[in-house]
């Protein structure tokens, strides 16, 4: 068994890296490679329980995408999410429950609604590497991102329901209601506690390795310890994820540049194993279908892809189309109120905006009122494709073919069910979903004008906030040197970015009693780049610059600081 999966991650992992070169889908291949593996004799057919599968997998994945998340961008978004991650969720399990009772009476009602819960939350790996490669705007890739993030506690939550009606449970709808608000509840709140207290130790800890290595812990401690306490784990990990990729700008530099290659390769091998192993159990489906039923199991998987993929868009249209209406409809009863005055005089109460003129003010609430990302119809019919399913459906349907309550074809049924809807969204979505998106011609050009926009804004005002910073500094040096040669004053400001003529003149004047030492010059680099670091962050909560543009600036000053570490360490040597 051990070897089997030490072979399966090797295999796995080398077709990623095959994909990854070549510019191809990743997921796709190794599901493809797998499938067409699983037919050679000497390859293994691994069992691995559903829970041990969920429980191994399925933190580490979300907390690692909940870390690259914008937490602007998903509240923001907030909307279209939860109608894609709740109430999606519910109308899909209930449709393919409806059908899949019709064609297979023995499923019993709880039966095929508990299958209907199992298929129902789509995976977004694959459609979020896609939509990487292609240039999807980030409008679309943070509905489909934040999706992701929560559509499997609603499944989960289901799960738990119908399997609890299986065993004989009185659940009504108000008890399944409360069952879901405790989950969600119960499951934030761990969530947060976790983030915090990791918060914390990230900013009380200066060691990137032992940070890391609580990293990679907190995950698995979170999702247990909610799963423990009737939560949804799925949520903790996410909420704590959030926080803790939100406060990450406040953190050291080098905790930044270790966690980065860690969860990139934790990535990278979790999710080629996950996709291998969807197309390993390929041999499992041909022995489930050994039976009298064969013929309606195959009907019934047929029907239950076929219902997943017409749900989809057929709820993504109506809904977006009454969430744009209302907008319109909100921005004229604020027109409204901008003419009366009311507008002002509302949100003047607030010290959040007593400093904005009247057309700031107009404009930053408007943009806090129309905060859902409008999609247009190009936008709706990705999002519509982009439903493919993955490891939490087929972790689920194993888990599901154990319970008790269910007979052997009832488990038969619901393991080839789901493996044929994973498996079938994978390839038919996954393979034409390019095709749909260059033939929109869908592109993130509005994303990088509206980034040039907000970038020469917080230039600007990183300019004004420089020449404040060494205004002041100058004023301590003078104080604290007397007569000294300030031409280090004048380098920063023509060259706000660069810090190699400051460590040259350091070099020169460092013997000097009167004169500046290297470390102070190093300080005044250091604090430049804080200065620069909280107009980023200032700018990011105030909604005018994106989460994922910040972060990138942020990385390029992360650099800058490692080449300060980086000098000052190599002149220690010589110095020695």
């Amino acid at each position: 068994m051990e070897a089997g999966i030490f072979y399966v991650l090797v295999g796995s992992v080398a077709v990623a890296a095959l994909a990854r070169w070549r510019g191809w889908p990743a997921p796709l291949l190794v599901t493809v490679a797998a499938l067409a593996a699983s037919f050679l004799p000497f390859v293994p057919n691994l069992e691995i329980d559903g829970h041990v599968l969920l429980s191994l997998v399925l933190p580490p994945l979300l907390y690692s995408a909940a870390l690259d998340v914008s937490f602007v961008g998903f509240k923001r978004s907030l909307p279209q999410i939860r109608r894609l991650g709740i109430w999606l969720v519910l109308i899909t399990a209930l449709a393919v429950g409806l059908v899949a009772w019709w064609i297979l009476p023995s499923l019993t009602l709880p039966g095929a609604l508990l299958l209907g819960a199992i298929v129902a939350p789509p995976d977004a790996v694959s459609a979020a590497a896609i939509g990487r490669r292609l240039g999807l705007p980030r409008r679309i890739m943070t509905v489909l991102s934040g999706e992701s993030l929560i559509n499997d506690a609603t499944s989960l939550t289901l799960y738990r329901v119908f399997a609890a009606i299986l065993a004989g449970a009185t659940v009504s709808i108000w008890g399944g209601i409360w069952q879901f608000l405790v989950a969600v509840g119960v499951g934030v709140a761990v969530g947060l506690v976790f983030g915090i207290v990791l918060h914390q130790l990230r900013m009380r800890i200066s060691d990137p390795v032992v940070i890391g290595t609580f990293g990679l812990l907190a995950p698995f401690g979170a999702y247990a310890i909610a799963e423990h306490l009737l939560g949804s784990g799925v949520l903790a990990v996410v909420a704590m994820g959030l926080y803790v990729g939100y406060n990450s700008p406040r953190t050291d530099y080098t905790t930044r540049q270790q966690e980065k290659p860690l969860w990139l390769s934790a990535d990278l091998l979790l999710e080629s194993f996950v996709f291998a192993y969807i197309g390993l159990q390929f041999p499992r489906v041909l022995n489930d279908l050994g039976s009298e039923s064969v013929g309606q199991i195959l009907l019934l998987s047929g029907a239950v892809l076929l219902v997943v993929l017409i749900v989809r868009p057929l709820y993504i249209y109506p809904t977006s189309a009454w969430a744009n209406f209302q907008d319109r409809k909100r921005l004229e009863r604020w027109d409204r109120g901008v003419e009366s005055g009311e507008f002002d005089k509302r949100h003047r109460k607030s010290r959040r905006w007593e400093n904005y003129t009247a057309d700031e003010l107009r404009s930053h609430i408007v943009r806090e009122q129309m905060a859902g990302l409008k999609l247009t119809w190009k936008d709706s019919a990705v999002i519509s494709w982009a439903g493919m399913r993955g490891v939490v459906t087929l972790a689920i349907a194993v888990a599901a073919a154990d319970l008790a309550a269910l007979d052997t074809e009832a488990s038969h049924a619901i393991v080839v069910v789901a493996f044929i809807v994973t498996v079938g969204t994978l390839l038919l979505q996954g393979l034409t979903l390019p095709m749909l998106i260059r033939g929109l011609g869908i592109a993130s050009d509005v994303d990088e004008e509206e980034d040039e926009a907000a970038l020469a804004e917080v230039r600007a005002k990183s300019r004004e906030a420089g020449k404040k910073f060494l205004a002041e500094k100058r004023v301590e040096w003078e104080a604290k040197y007397g007569d000294v040669d300030l031409s280090v004053f004048d380098a920063f400001t023509k060259r706000m970015t660069r810090v190699e003529k400051d460590t040259d003149e350091a070099q020169k004047v460092e013997d000097a009693a009167s004169r500046p030492s290297y470390e102070d010059l190093v300080a005044l680099s250091r604090g430049w780049l804080q200065v620069r670091r909280e107009i980023l962050l200032a700018e990011r909560n105030a909604g005018n610059l994106d989460e994922e543009v910040m972060r990138e600036l942020i990385a390029a000053m992360d650099a800058e600081e490692l080449a300060l570490d980086t000098r000052g360490a190599t002149r220690q040597q010589s110095r020695a």
